[in-house]
């Protein structure tokens, strides 16, 4: 008797193979997993390094982005209210044109000057009425006058719309670089959570002198303004680090060193790679001078020498204003004295 039996899918047969194949997958995945070694402390450090210092190039970044835009604002702000004067000069001129046009309506007579008003090419219409000697004298002039105010009318409304864009420009890069730094504080946020306690404390801590025993030597002050940028830095011990803050009472790396330098009477530039340009470079660590400028990993950071291998400086989000040992914080860039 022959079988009715219906024959095994071969699609179901197929999705047996690959559940299976993907059960496979998934545990050999998890036993690699399981198998791989945790990073060492040491290895921990230097990532959080590593991203201390992209974390520095990005606000750098946004630093400079946050004050070109503050440029711009106040250069629009400038060219709008020369718009605004030059606009009223303009309307002066038209109306007194239009005095001139209005008594001689009175009188029953049209000068060709009226025409002007009328005239889609002025500084053409003038330059024949003038030939035909159909104006006079003072009415050339004021007509001239009003021609030259239109026209650098004209130009001022061409720089200020030009400053616009570049401003939007710039505001669209500030929101990039806010963004990157954003990200890359997630990461070693992340990364400082999946650690141990006392991992934390070696990766955080390590260099780090509290207040009240930093070992500053005997180490002078280059000079006045270095002495009172370094007392002055010195009062915003303990202060919290946000980056783009520039004090008085948050400050980023670079904005802490413009805050104490201001409160001793001398202006630095905003992000830590132009304060690598001013001053006189220093040949080595053993000639630094209290309150000079230290910056370190290729530019993106900066801060101030304390005396005895010290630095006083704002780190990164998740710090304060603190001493730590020079050898501690990265590869040196420039050092300068102001």
């Amino acid at each position: 008797m022959a079988s009715h039996r219906r024959p095994k899918s071969p699609n179901r047969a197929r999705i047996s193979v690959l559940t299976a194949a993907a059960a496979t997958a998934v545990a050999i995945s998890a036993q690699s997993a399981q198998a791989a070694p945790k990073p060492t402390t040491a290895q921990l450090k230097a990532q959080i390094e590593k991203l201390n210092t992209e974390t520095d190039q990005a606000v750098e970044k946004y630093d400079a982005a946050h004050e070109q835009m503050q440029a711009l604002q106040k250069q629009v702000g400038n060219l709008q209210d020369q718009v605004a004067r030059q606009q009223a000069a303009v309307n002066d001129q038209v109306a007194a044109l239009g005095q001139v046009a209005s008594a001689q309506y009175a009188n029953g007579s049209i000068d060709p000057t009226v025409q002007l008003m009328l005239s889609s090419d002025p500084s053409e219409y003038l330059a024949k009425a003038t030939a035909l000697g159909q104006v006079t004298q003072d009415q050339a002039q004021a007509l001239s006058t009003l021609q030259e105010q239109e026209n650098l009318l004209n130009k001022e409304k061409a720089e200020a719309e030009a400053k616009l864009k570049q401003l939007d420009a710039t505001n669209k890069q500030l929101a990039a670089s806010k963004a990157s730094v954003q990200k890359k504080l997630a990461a070693a946020k992340a990364l400082l959570a999946s650690m141990t306690a006392a991992q934390r404390q070696i990766v955080v801590g390590s260099g780090t002198i509290s207040t009240s025993s930093a070992n500053l030597g005997n180490a002078k002050p280059g000079d006045s303004i270095e002495a009172a940028a370094f007392s002055a830095a010195q009062t915003r011990l303990g202060d919290p680090y946000v980056y783009g803050a520039t004090g008085p009472n948050s400050f980023d790396c670079s904005g802490l060193m413009q805050w104490s330098y201001a409160q001793a009477g001398y202006s630095l530039p905003r992000t830590s790679e132009e304060q690598a340009g001013v001053g006189t470079a220093v040949a080595s660590t053993a000639d630094l001078q209290v309150g000079d400028l230290i910056i370190f990993n290729g530019g993106s950071h900066v801060g101030m020498y304390a005396g005895n291998g010290m630095v006083l400086h704002a780190p990164h989000t998740g710090t304060v204003v603190k001493y730590e040992k020079l050898s501690y914080i990265g590869s040196i860039y420039a050092m300068r004295h102001i």
